[in-house]
């Protein structure tokens, strides 16, 4: 294995094979963590407005939960990517999974001490690992070529879904697990978010050698200042920054008010917690396992037509929400529509952004635009709940229908490009 303080080989030859070694290895290291994160982040995406709905006795503040967290993974971002960027990927993930799974330990305490504030300080913390889950996808991109980075970010995606679908579906299994330790049910998958995310920063920790933020600043480096010249592409950093996060922001925004307020709709209806499962987990699915055919997508065809296609995701998923009706199919065909939506903002985001970034400032402006992105959806998922008691699912599901369409103008407003330039 490579250290990273080895010296860089002079051939160009030998520089590509180092990379594409330690690419490789990246990408196991990340595959692996990603399987962890995927059941952690799903534990509190099922139960947790059920959790606050049930501490709080309204469903006014069901919301408050997902707002909390995503403040929460906010500040992760903003910390991940600064220290991401002075010290490498490796800490700066590590860190914030093992944030995550403190976070799910205190919630699980809130929950069986009925302490509202509680709840809500250990959500805060919680939110570190979904933050984390997310910028993980970055650090396949570092080492990847300029014609694979949506491919690389999508297998960090897709490596999510085992664990992102698993986890919804052991809410009963968890909840009676919980029960037998005295522990009211709604708080059992926050136990296994707390074992997946703990391992997961373990997992990344002894992996991730050497570190790839940190080798590709050297490679760049080493292959000398025409090539970091090259890489800067200064004209196209603000168009790539400003337009990959507003793709990103608006996705987020949608799929987590709408998603939030889905399993109290379905409650409301009296669909069990198992059908509240079902319809998370295939939600999980749609983020996640499209990821391979939208990477790919994403190289082949650019990153803006992939970003229309995702407010046009979305808008289906707002509008089949507000007009299906509450069966479990119609929430099932709707949280597939938004899981899809969101995978594909992402997905053309992220490569917007690793685009118009090189390495030595690439981990600071991800985090800065995670953070965009987390305090976005955290003023989504909070006035979620108060939305839907005003004016209705319906509404909430419309409201995130028009907010996808006036995505749509905005996208087409950019100056169009060739395909190989857009990649």
């Amino acid at each position: 294995m490579t250290a990273l303080h080895d010296p860089i080989p002079a051939d160009a030859e030998a520089r590509e094979r180092l990379r594409a070694s330690v690419q490789r290895r990246t990408m196991l290291a990340v595959v692996a963590t990603q399987v962890l994160g995927g059941a952690g982040l799903a534990a509190g995406v099922t139960v947790g407005a059920l959790l606050a709905r049930q501490m709080l006795g309204s469903d006014a503040l069901a919301g408050l939960p997902a707002a909390v967290l995503t403040l929460g993974s906010a500040l992760t971002a903003f910390l991940v990517g600064r220290v991401s960027q002075r010290h490498g990927r490796r800490p700066g993930l590590g860190g914030g999974f093992a944030a995550g799974g403190i976070g799910a330990v205190g919630v699980v305490l809130a929950a069986r001490h009925d302490s509202p504030v509680l709840l809500f300080c250990a959500l805060f913390v919680y939110g570190a690992g979904t933050a984390t889950n997310l910028q993980a996808r970055y650090a396949g991109t570092d080492l990847a070529l300029p014609n694979r980075r949506a491919t690389a970010a999508s297998v960090a995606m897709v490596s999510t879904t085992l664990g992102a679908v698993v986890g919804p579906n052991l809410v009963t299994p968890m909840g009676e697990i919980a029960e037998s330790w005295g522990v009211p049910a709604l708080a059992g998958p926050f136990i296994l978010a707390a074992a997946a995310y703990l391992a997961a920063g373990l997992t990344l920790t002894l992996l991730l050698r050497p570190d790839p933020l940190l080798l590709a600043e050297r490679l760049r480096d080493e292959a000398g200042p025409a090539a970091a010249s090259a890489d800067a592409r200064p004209r196209r950093f603000p168009r790539g920054v400003l337009l990959g996060a507003t793709v990103m922001v608006v996705a987020q925004i949608i799929m987590t008010a709408i998603m939030t307020m889905t399993p109290v709709h379905m409650r409301m209806h009296h669909h069990g917690l198992g059908a509240v499962g079902m319809v998370i987990g295939v939600h999980i699915a749609a983020m996640y396992l499209p990821s391979l055919l939208t990477g790919a997508l994403v190289d082949r065809i650019g990153r803006r037509p992939m970003a229309v296609a995702s407010g046009a995701a979305l808008l289906l998923a707002g509008v089949a929400a507000a007009t299906l009706g509450s069966s479990v199919a119609a929430s099932l065909i709707a949280l597939a529509l938004l899981g899809l939506g969101w995978n594909f903002g992402i997905i053309a985001g992220t490569a917007m952004i690793v685009d118009a970034t090189t390495p030595d400032t690439r981990a600071q402006v991800q985090g800065s635009v995670d953070v965009s992105i987390a305090l976005a959806a955290a003023g989504g998922g909070g006035l979620s709940g108060m939305v839907m008691s005003a004016a209705t699912y319906q509404g909430l599901a419309l409201a995130g229908a028009a907010l996808a369409l006036a995505l749509l103008p905005v996208l087409a407003l950019g100056r169009s490009r060739a395909a190989t330039s857009s990649r």
